[in-house]
């Protein structure tokens, strides 16, 4: 319970249908229990006209609405009685069924309510945490606890809460009736209940273990499964059908051992209720048959007592699956509360200020180191780039471009230095602001399973002109290929954009940025998939839209029809030539030699 203790703040939020769920479930109970008494009235007069039969006494220990209803049949004829306490019993009947059905849409809806509310109290907080979470995480394991983890914890907040309330209500109705009857009896009816806690207390240790692995398997599955879908045209490309099938044969069968073991535990439950149930119904009849011999005005006591025994057998027999619901449900809310209670790495600040961000970008001294790798990006890197410039940022793979972008972006923080804008430290600035006065274009586009329009409006707050859409498309040089598509701008582009080139992704990816307008913008290698004629047709795009932005362009290619302020050369995070394009020529370094080497392949091609 400890676990589930995060969920009752639900309880709260739902009170008065929480509160109304559980007076229906008493109010079900206490009509259910009435049926006994009055069976075991008309089985006590039903004694009395027998052939020597005597008065039966002891009617004051009736509940106090059976003593009424008594006291109103007692003076009628014998059919007549028999015939009114026959039809009361039928509509106690369907006054619990009423009350039964109630309590469910009212707890049952509750817990709906509750497992959306998780869900997206989970989504929102994934979307919190920052990107070093989700590189050391899996998205399989992500998607099993939004889905089947919280589903395990509604079972507690709904069926396990009605089972619960209803169970200790109805034994705790049907004790008092019992003792108030006959007190030994009771006791030698009720004796096996000590050995069936027993049994629950061990039971539980084992299910909330075995549980806890199975949804660890299960992580392990979905994952598995994910990353099959998301690369199967690697795979066939591979033939690697029949490894991945063997790969995934021997996760399903791991988790179906543990599965399979932790249903023959909770079996246990069943058999060991009914067993324990049926030894207090055997009880009942033995003992009260003996009783019944001795002195036969005790029969209506030993009918109310078989009745009572044979209510409890349900309620009894929930208590198994009620504590193998809530062990689930704690295994489960355990796994979730280890991402709940994950504080991002990455905080925004608590700043209202959201004045356009302006004025010049410097880096002082940053360096920076992949915690998940050990890989240092950055080693004291020092760049001041004034407002409205435009830089191009070259270097080999794994020189540490990229990191620049993800640090502007606030995805990480620098592990020493400080970077600023305008002379505001990122961390002071709000992350969504900070976001929303930038466009990125990242080496690794991602399109969403939506329409071409849709993706490229993906960054706006408020749905834009279709004349605004075919203008970024435009400056992008993808209008053309999207009319020519089937459905054009309506044209779904399937998972991570399947469907479409590599480089109609990476321009759509670019029309996503141009169309957000900002006031800072940065492309990281996106250009690779584009032939030569376009790159230079984006590329003479950009020089009219960037006008007085600040630009970044992070490449391993030198683009010699946008007139850059600064060329900057990294190599092992570290900056080795800076300068305009002239002077970098005129160092005669790296700059020039891939300046030449690209410019023979040109005359080459």
């Amino acid at each position: 319970m400890k676990q589930l203790s995060t969920v009752h703040k639900y309880f709260w939020k739902y009170r008065y249908r929480f509160s109304i769920g559980i007076i229906f479930v008493v109010l079900s109970n206490y009509f259910a229990v009435l049926a006994p008494e009055i069976t075991g009235y008309v089985v006590n007069k039903v004694q009395e006209h027998l052939p020597g039969g005597k008065p039966v006494h002891g009617k004051e220990s009736y509940n106090g609405i059976v003593m009424l209803f008594i006291k109103w049949v007692q003076q009628m004829d014998f059919a007549k009685l028999v015939l009114i306490c026959s039809i009361t019993i039928l509509v106690l009947a369907l006054l619990r069924g009423f009350f039964m059905f109630v309590m469910r849409q009212t707890l049952i809806v509750m817990s709906r309510h509750i497992e959306y509310d998780m869900k997206n109290e989970v989504y929102t907080h994934y979307q919190k945490l920052d990107a070093g979470f989700f590189k050391s995480h899996r998205t399989g394991d992500l998607m099993n606890r939004i889905a089947e983890d919280v589903s395990r914890v509604r079972m507690y907040t709904g069926p396990a809460i009605m089972y619960f309330v209803n169970l200790v209500s109805l034994i705790g109705m049907c004790m008092v009736n019992m003792f108030s009857k006959d007190l030994n009896l009771s006791l030698i009816v009720l004796s096996p209940l000590p050995l069936l806690a027993i049994t629950i207390y061990f039971v539980n240790i084992t299910i909330h273990r075995k549980s806890e692995r199975v949804q660890s398997l299960l992580s392990d599955l979905t994952t598995n499964a994910q990353e099959s879908y998301s690369g199967v045209r690697v795979i066939k490309s591979f033939v690697q059908e029949n490894a991945m099938l063997r790969f995934f044969k021997n996760n399903s069968e791991a988790y179906r051992k543990n599965a399979v073991g932790l249903a023959k535990t909770e079996a246990i439950y069943f058999p060991s209720m009914t067993l324990l149930v049926g030894l207090s119904t055997l009880l009942t009849i033995f003992i009260g048959g003996k009783m019944a011999i001795d002195d036969p005005q005790k029969v209506g006591i030993i009918v109310e007592f078989v009745i009572y025994i044979n209510m409890l057998t349900w309620p009894v027999t929930a208590i198994g699956s009620v504590a193998s619901i809530i062990q689930r449900a704690a295994a489960s809310q355990k796994r979730l509360n280890e991402f709940l209670h994950t504080e991002p790495a990455i905080k925004s600040a608590d700043s209202k200020d959201e004045t356009p961000l302006s004025g010049n970008i410097v880096f002082d001294n940053v360096s920076f180191t992949y915690f998940n790798t050990g890989i240092k990006a950055l080693k004291n890197f020092s760049l001041s780039i004034k407002e409205g410039e435009k830089v191009l940022i070259l270097g080999r793979t794994g020189s540490g471009k990229s990191t620049l972008a993800q640090l502007l972006l606030r995805f990480y923080d620098p592990d020493e230095g400080n970077i600023t804008i305008g002379g505001k430290d990122l961390r002071a600035i709000p992350l969504q602001h900070l976001r929303d006065n930038i466009s990125f274009v990242p080496q690794d586009v991602f399109l969403f399973s939506d329409t071409v329009s849709r993706n490229i409006a993906f960054g706006l707050t408020t749905d834009p002109s279709e004349e605004k859409i075919y203008k970024a498309a435009q400056n992008a040089a993808i209008h053309n290929e999207i009319n020519g598509l089937q459905n054009g701008y309506a044209t779904m582009v399937g998972e991570r954009g399947v469907t479409l080139s590599g480089g109609q992704k990476q321009r759509i990816s670019i029309a996503r940025a141009l169309i957000k307008d900002p006031d800072i913008m940065i492309f990281d290698d996106c250009l690779s998939a584009v032939d030569a004629k376009t790159e230079n047709q984006i590329i003479n795009n950009l020089y009219t839209i960037l006008g007085k932005r600040t630009a970044i362009l992070i490449t391993h290619r030198i683009f010699t029809v946008l007139k850059f302020d600064q060329v900057i050369i990294i190599e092992d995070g570290s900056i080795i030539e800076q300068g305009t394009h002239e002077e970098l020529l005129a160092l005669n370094g790296y700059y020039a030699e891939l300046y030449q080497i690209q410019t023979n392949q040109e005359t080459i091609s």
